[in-house]
């Protein structure tokens, strides 16, 4: 049930997450780190007030997956006092950074040659960071008195990667993150959500404490370099945060699955200060627009599901891919990711999904990289309250079309690990969240 407390807190807190020189990069999909352009950082809160305390994060790492997600949960939890359902993990899914997988990483590891996926020691580094960080924060929570949402349209960055399509509507090419086929930059923009969406939390005095901004794009410009960056949405993060040292700024990258900046994106380093500074515009309009209101209600929450596995590859079908020295790493490596989704799934381990709601403002927080129409439906039940949509949570799933995009094939269709009755759970489980 909602509470109306009349006493509300928030712990601000953040720690560094870059990974050392010759850490796997995108599991290893990619070049291993070889230098570092910027820092990778893990931010968050913890909320007070509401019942048991409420964690929410986002890391600047390509993915968490399965077990992966878990443990950060457990340990947030674990440091914050509350279970494991109050707290919502995502990140922000730049593609020079680790994207673990325990069962993953052990499939690989099986076989001599592949690349490990991540360095387990330096993932329960991080662990420890993040269970510091929490602890100190809870030092020194801050009194909330008022929320705000604002939001402003952002310029040439979005644009559908799926509008190549043939008459029967089958997509014949993928408008990448970087793109500079002319034909395929020509097309529209496609189906998309311009919007960037800002919500604030206040302390006494008028203090903007915490500030939130959601945005639906594949964060990257350029990768596979083995450059270590937080690229272009983490950059504009970290210059508003600059402007603004007083108040914790966070980014959460929506349903992306099927959205990126090719049309807008040639791959250059011009084009990735150049779609900095578009975002950094965007969260700057967004804050322009925040009225503050005092914080009546505050509820967090959550639903459960494991969809089904896809039908191929079956397990014995991925570990033939995997063992398999002749098969291009790529293809060995995703099979290891599939094992790691089909044992998580053979053990029963569902995805959570959770809907914290301030006031009338509701954050939904979603698995894997679901399609923009996801977070489209969601705003859509609700258009006179503004729905703000982080995905990349749980990432195992990996891609998450809708129904109707299975049929027409393409990558992303290819790497969606659950079939698509997924499209049902997942929508019908968004709008009981959603619901009054």
């Amino acid at each position: 049930m909602p509470s109306s407390s009349a006493v509300f807190s928030v712990a601000p807190f953040r720690f560094e997450v870059t990974p050392p020189l010759g850490h796997a990069l995108l599991g290893g999909l990619v070049q291993p780190a070889l230098a570092i352009d910027d820092p990778l950082e893990a931010l968050g809160y913890v909320l007070l007030g509401a019942g048991a305390p409420m964690v929410v994060c986002v890391l600047d790492w390509a993915g968490l997956l399965n077990e992966a997600h878990v443990a950060w949960r457990v340990a947030f939890a674990e440091a914050a006092g509350t279970t494991p359902d109050r707290v919502a993990v995502h990140c922000v899914h730049q593609h020079n950074t680790p994207f673990p997988c325990p069962g993953a990483h052990a499939a690989a590891a099986a076989h001599p040659g592949l690349p490990p996926i991540y360095d387990a020691d330096f993932f329960d580094t991080c662990l420890h960071r993040a269970r510091a960080a929490v602890r100190f924060a809870l030092r020194t929570p801050a009194r909330v008195t008022h929320v705000a949402h604002g939001q402003a349209v952002v310029e040439r960055v979005a644009s559908n990667r799926r509008v190549a399509r043939d008459a029967a509507g089958r997509v014949t090419a993928m408008r990448a993150s970087a793109c500079t086929d002319p034909a395929l930059t020509a097309l529209p923009e496609g189906v998309i959500d311009p919007t960037l969406q800002t919500v604030a939390l206040y302390g006494e005095g008028g203090r903007k404490l915490v500030a939130s901004h959601y945005y639906a794009a594949h964060p990257m410009s350029y990768y596979r370099d083995g450059r270590v960056t937080s690229d272009f949405c983490g950059l504009a993060r970290r210059r508003r945060q600059a402007e603004e040292p007083g108040c914790l700024h966070l980014y959460f990258t929506g349903c992306a699955g099927n959205v990126s900046a090719g049309k807008y994106n040639d791959g250059t380093p011009a084009a990735r200060r150049a779609l900095t500074d578009r975002i950094h515009a965007g969260l700057v309009a967004a804050e322009a627009s925040l009225a503050p209101r005092p914080l009546a209600t505050l509820d967090w929450r959550t639903e459960e599901l494991l969809p089904q596995p896809i039908a191929s590859p079956t397990p014995r079908e991925a570990e033939t891919v995997l063992a398999d020295p002749s098969r291009p790493l790529v293809d060995r490596l995703l099979a290891a990711y599939r094992l790691g989704w089909l044992q998580r799934h053979a053990r029963g381990t569902p995805f959570v999904l959770s809907r914290l709601r301030l006031n009338d403002i509701s954050l939904l927080h979603l698995p894997g990289e679901m399609f923009i129409e996801y977070q489209l439906r969601a705003r859509a039940l609700h258009p006179d309250r503004p729905v703000a949509v982080a995905a990349y949570g749980d990432d195992g799933l990996w891609y998450v079309p809708t129904k109707e995009e299975y049929p027409a094939g393409s990558y992303e269709v290819s790497v969606a690990f659950a079939d698509d009755d997924t499209d049902a759970l997942l929508t019908a489980a968004i709008a009981r969240l959603l619901r009054d």
